[in-house]
């Protein structure tokens, strides 16, 4: 049994979350770079929390330029084990309005403009994203926005786009008619693979903030319109992950789906070929195995 540490990865309109007892920005280091902020560390309802501005305070990093790799490996280096991404999304049907919630429970990476994996030549491994999403902390997840009275959806699929540029009607049709997807967004990959890299567990809460392109009453995405969703959908996801703490508990046992021992068959090289200069690198993300 190990101690409970609740990361928060905020997206657009969420840059802070308020109450944390002790609270104060810390600034970690990573051998991916910088993150892309500074990390508010604090104790919440007797659990610890640590939250992330994905974009930066200010919204300085482009979906494309946030650096996955560090925040990951920063969120593991201050001992995170249940990860949260809060996410402004795009929705694909109708029954999913701007408003709602969706906790998702399936990815479809489109991007190609970002470095996926913290392993690779030297140091060959390969985990499982075939759940990518936490299903304990999924729950939890479900539990308090159900809670907080939220407009709620269980299970979605997120088409994860590179951006910045929203989608083309075409795109946007091809999406939701030929491919089933359900919402789309431009962050939350690598994250979900990095996060299962990393044995940290991960849940994603998208905000549906428009229709994207496909509505034929909405037209092509308002930027005026979503910014004023934005606020709303921040209030109620700072609502949420208040509850988390009550419902996560301040001790915790192995993932029951088996996430925070994603790496235990994963890697391949032979110790006698590892790339030392890798390994070292690795030593926080994948330091139990290596």
């Amino acid at each position: 049994m190990t101690d409970t540490v609740i990361g928060i990865i905020g997206g657009s309109g969420v840059y802070a979350i308020e109450g944390l007892e002790g609270a104060r920005w810390r600034t970690v280091e990573t051998p991916w770079g910088a993150p892309s902020d500074q990390i508010l560390t604090g104790v919440l309802d007797g659990v610890k929390m640590a939250f992330l501005p994905r974009h930066g305070r200010g919204h300085v990093h482009s979906p494309t330029t946030v650096p996955y790799r560090a925040n990951i490996d920063a969120m593991k280096r201050i001992g995170v084990t249940d990860l949260v991404s809060v996410s402004a999304c795009g929705s694909f049907r109708e029954e999913m309005a701007p408003g709602d919630f969706v906790i998702v429970d399936q990815f479809i990476d489109r991007t190609f403009a970002r470095e996926k994996s913290f392993f690779g030549e030297g140091l060959v491994a390969h985990v499982s994203i075939a759940q990518p999403t936490c299903g304990r902390l999924r729950a939890a997840c479900l539990e308090a926005a159900s809670a907080e009275g939220i407009r709620l959806h269980d299970g979605g699929t997120y088409l994860v786009m590179e951006g910045p540029q929203f989608s083309s009607l075409a795109e946007s049709r091809m999406y939701r008619e030929n491919w089933g997807c359900d919402v789309i967004g431009m962050t939350n990959m690598p994250e979900a693979k990095l996060a299962r890299e990393a044995e940290i567990c991960y849940a994603t809460v998208a905000m549906i903030t428009d229709y994207d392109s496909w509505h034929p009453d909405h037209g092509e995405v308002d930027i005026s319109d979503i910014i004023k969703t934005l606020t709303g959908n921040a209030d109620k996801a700072r609502a949420l992950v208040k509850r988390l703490p009550d419902l996560l508990g301040p001790d915790r046992d192995l993932c029951s789906y088996g996430c925070d021992r994603a790496l235990e068959f994963a890697v391949l090289t032979d110790p006698a070929r590892r790339d030392p200069e890798i390994v070292a690198r690795l030593s926080v993300v994948a330091g139990r195995v290596l």
